[in-house]
């Protein structure tokens, strides 16, 4: 058998460009990817809180995503752990991978068959490495990016480098799925909770403006969530203020717009919710029934005179 074919066999084929980096003020590391590759951020991002991040690209070998944290978390630099990966691995010359450190060391390595252009960039507290690219300003055009938007939380100031990459022409090939993985500065005692975001475009037109759009859902979804804990601890100003923002955010949002007004009837602020109540029945039906039954399980808690007033509407 052609040694080249035994390389190329069982692996995935993810030309790609991506970013590892982490946020100095928060000790969050993150791993931002796009590919002309269904379901990309599958095999490229790794991560775990308070250990590092991963991306493995090219011919991947998915396997150093697992193996590199893990070499990490026996003490290893990033360094190290990647001379080790790829002295083991007879097909380091179409390997791309980067490993960061919860210290923001970085290591990268770009193979010298990875298709052309291919390279890579290490800066302080990330890396940025691309092959089979339109062009070779891909990877300094990122560089730039991460380094000119510090004053961004460390997700958004990975699409901002991920939208330069498509400034500049990106995937030779076009583009099809995106990802995003933000993890902590330190161990987490719940594993559930390593991942403080996770998400991915998985076949789009326009994976990284979607994934963008995700993002900031993501984060409007966090203002409903600290919207909900202010209402367990009494607090409305507080509550009402965070459903504003989300609203603010999306504010076609039917959802967000709903439990908004949940909870206000919940607090005796029956005109208040009656209008918002209003405008999501007439957009669909189907709210109006589910408000009818939350009172069954708590959630709706209003007499039956006020419960047929909001149903009537």
């Amino acid at each position: 058998m052609n040694k080249s074919k035994s390389i190329f066999r069982g692996h995935n084929i993810a030309h790609t460009y991506s970013i590892v980096a982490r946020d100095t003020k928060t000790g969050e590391m993150g791993v931002g990817v796009q590919s002309h590759y269904f379901s990309v951020g599958s095999i490229v991002s790794w991560g775990e809180s308070g250990v590092g991040v991963v991306a493995t690209q090219s011919l991947v070998n998915v396997s150093f995503g697992l193996r590199g944290l893990e070499l990490l978390k026996q003490g290893k630099s990033p360094k190290e752990a990647l001379n080790i990966l790829i002295s083991e691995d007879e097909g380091r010359d179409v390997r791309q991978v980067a490993i960061l450190d919860a210290q923001g060391k970085v290591a990268t390595h770009t193979g010298p068959k990875c298709i052309i252009n291919a390279g890579h960039i290490e800066g302080e507290n990330f890396s940025v490495q691309a092959n089979m690219m339109l062009t070779d300003k891909v990877w300094p055009a990122m560089a730039k990016s991460f380094e000119s938007n510090a004053n961004l939380p460390l997700a958004e100031r990975i699409v901002k480098a991920m939208e330069a990459a498509e400034s500049v022409g990106g995937d030779i090939r076009g583009k099809q799925s995106a990802a995003i993985l933000i993890v902590g500065g330190k161990e987490v005692e719940n594993k559930w909770e390593d991942k403080i975001i996770d998400l991915r475009v998985e076949d789009n037109e326009e994976p990284v403006q979607e994934l963008k759009r995700l993002l900031k859902l993501y984060r409007a979804y966090k203002h409903m969530n600290k919207g909900d804990l202010a209402m367990e601890h009494d607090d409305m100003e507080s509550a009402l203020k965070e459903y504003d923002s989300a609203l603010k955010m999306f504010p076609n949002n039917l959802e967000m717009k709903f439990w908004t007004a949940v909870t206000l009837i919940n607090n005796q602020k029956i005109k208040e919710a009656s209008k918002i109540f209003k405008e999501v029945f007439n957009k669909d039906n189907n709210w109006r029934l589910l408000a009818e039954r939350l009172p069954e399980s708590d959630l709706l808690t209003v007499s039956k005179d006020d419960l047929k007033k909001i149903l009537s509407l």
